[in-house]
């Protein structure tokens, strides 16, 4: 979903159950889609492995500490996080907007001031969105990144965001094998570790195309160096009867 449209995706993160039942009455009455998890655990398996286009986390999560479930978001994705905190101490936000929230919210908190924060984050991020570029076309695949789609022999593929971003990034430098730092360092915005991070939403994506590590069409990974995205090859004609 474009950043700015009128309806997003929303990740409540509230282990308080009469809190996390206003947020989704508010959210949804106002036309947003709303998953809600009440641990940090189930966060990251959501943004993980469904995504979403933006997260509301409150910092007290009875399983993890919510600034380290922050962190542990930031890894696996940049989508947008609002913290919800009843921490009203100028130090600790700073920190957390230092960690990767993009906006914070103390509580308590109007749903109109929710919606207003929300709105103001996701314009912010659209505004700062690339100019419009041509579809990238590899083989079978076609991915237009400006309206966040893949699609492949003409079926469209469900993927979450962080797939998106690497798959496009690839697609960018068909043929080349890009590094892992490389990978690292422009899809994940980090300098450093990851690797299984990136096998991970690999193997995730050589699903969703249908291939394997052990059987790659589109997705190569090259020992100890990156990885390459090319068109599969064609098999070769058969021979004529008789030859």
């Amino acid at each position: 979903m474009p950043y700015g449209a009128a309806m997003a995706t929303v990740l409540v993160v509230e282990d308080d159950p009469l809190v996390r039942s206003a947020l989704i009455r508010h959210l949804s009455d106002v036309g947003h889609a709303v998953r809600s998890v009440g641990t940090a655990l189930a966060a990251l398996r959501e943004v993980a492995q469904v995504g979403c286009d933006l997260v509301i986390l409150d910092l007290g999560l009875p399983d993890l500490d919510g600034g380290e479930a922050l962190k542990m978001i930031r890894g696996l994705t940049d989508v947008p996080v609002i913290v919800s905190t009843a921490r009203d101490d100028e130090t600790e936000i700073v920190r957390l907007l230092n960690d990767g929230a993009d906006d914070y919210l103390v509580k308590p908190f109007s749903g109109e001031h929710l919606t207003a924060r929300m709105t103001a984050v996701l314009r912010r991020l659209g505004t700062a969105a690339a100019p419009a570029a041509p579809v990238l076309r590899v083989g079978g695949l076609a991915i237009d990144a400006q309206r966040r789609e893949a699609v492949l022999d003409g079926r469209a593929l469900d993927l979450t965001r962080r797939e998106f971003d690497l798959l496009a990034f690839l697609a960018a430098r068909p043929g080349v094998v890009v590094p892992r730092k490389e990978i690292l360092a422009e899809v994940w915005r980090q300098s450093y570790g990851g690797d299984q991070t990136i096998d991970v939403h690999l193997s995730w994506l050589r699903r969703k195309l249908g291939e394997t590590a052990a059987s790659p069409r589109y997705l190569h990974t090259v020992r100890g160096v990156g990885v390459r995205l090319e068109a599969p090859v064609a098999p070769a004609p058969a021979g004529e009867p008789g030859r």
